[in-house]
């Protein structure tokens, strides 16, 4: 028995010649789409809808009405391919790989191309179209802070030192559609233009300066990179030079310069105490010179010092001729 729940192709129709039988003719619907056309075919029972099939643009059929009720609805997709949203969500079971479907995910953007030519933009959500007579491509954009890292470059400084750099910038696409028409890469034109940057200010910087002073560098090359990455809709956020690695001998000649230096500055700070305590000492000699008294409480401070490093001390003649010899004052 033939399964006609489907239909049949009108051409099996007119070869079989059913139409011209009278009987026959008026059990049989017949549907047809145009080239800009999609059906969509119901079976109508009790006053319920049932969908039945999708017939695509230049389509004809012939179904059984066996007293049913059929019903086409036609859909105009000229100028207008996207499908409802009450559509897609009715139908979205029975057509599943009939149309292209695609999700805009939270804070991403969506581009619809139709033979490669933008058409419109997509916001978040579920979104479907005809694609019968087109090519249909969508692209999605995150337009969420990301991360690109520039990392291993081996690039010479001004002095002809070879240091490998790694460098770590955060953007974000503020124009989706100046991006898209602007590269054919984004990610890609982000990578090479902050490289050229990094290249271009380690270049002509010699080591010293680049090792002294790494901020004046990373605002360097965030000047060369802002004008590049604005025109084509990229807004760069924070940039900045992550490490600097020497080669190995180049290391162990700066150990060796640091600890030069450490050593100078030490020795600077011993001689500028060494000079501070003599000229200290020259001027309580001049002070001294003219002060008996104040020479002898010297003494007496000096004696004091010295006694307080004897466990035992032997007098002979007295306690007071010892005193008197000592403390007499002139």
């Amino acid at each position: 028995m033939m399964d006609t729940r489907k239909g049949l192709k009108l051409d099996y129709i007119l070869q079989e010649n059913w139409l011209e039988t009278p009987a026959v003719a008026e059990q049989i619907a017949l549907f047809k789409t145009q080239a800009q056309q999609v059906g969509l075919l119901y079976e109508v029972q009790h006053g319920q809808r049932r969908f039945n099939q999708l017939l695509a643009p230049n389509t004809e059929i012939a179904v059984w009405q066996q007293n049913k009720v059929w019903e086409l609805d036609l859909v105009d997709i000229r100028n207008d391919f996207r499908v409802p949203k009450p559509l897609l969500d009715s139908l979205r079971l029975y057509l599943s790989g009939q149309w292209l479907t695609t999700s805009i995910d939270q804070q991403h953007i969506g581009l619809l191309l139709q033979d490669g030519q933008l058409v419109s933009t997509l916001n978040t959500g579920l979104h479907a179209y005809w694609p019968f007579g087109r090519q249909l491509d969508i692209k999605q954009f995150d337009l969420r802070w990301q991360t690109v890292e520039v990392s291993g470059q081996e690039i010479l400084t001004k002095d002809r030192v070879s240091v490998r750099i790694n460098l770590n910038a955060n953007y974000r696409i503020l124009d989706a559609v100046t991006a898209f028409e602007s590269v054919n890469n984004v990610n890609e034109f982000i990578y090479r233009t902050l490289q050229l940057a990094l290249r271009e200010a380690i270049g002509t910087r010699n080591l010293d300066d680049l090792l002294m002073d790494k901020e004046q560098v990373n605002q360097l090359l965030v000047k060369q990179s802002v004008e590049h990455l604005s025109s084509i809709g990229i807004e760069l956020g924070q940039l900045g030079i992550k490490d600097i690695i020497l080669p190995g001998e180049m290391k162990e000649i700066l150990n060796q310069v640091v600890n030069a230096q450490k050593s100078a500055e030490a020795n600077s700070i011993k001689r500028r105490e060494e000079t501070a305590a003599t000229r200290s000492l020259q001027n309580t000699a001049k002070v001294m010179e003219g002060n008996p008294t104040l020479l002898r409480l010297k003494e007496l401070e000096s004696l004091e010092k010295v006694a307080e490093k004897i466990d035992q001390l032997n007098v002979y003649g007295g306690l007071e001729q010892v005193m008197n010899g000592l403390v007499k004052l002139k």
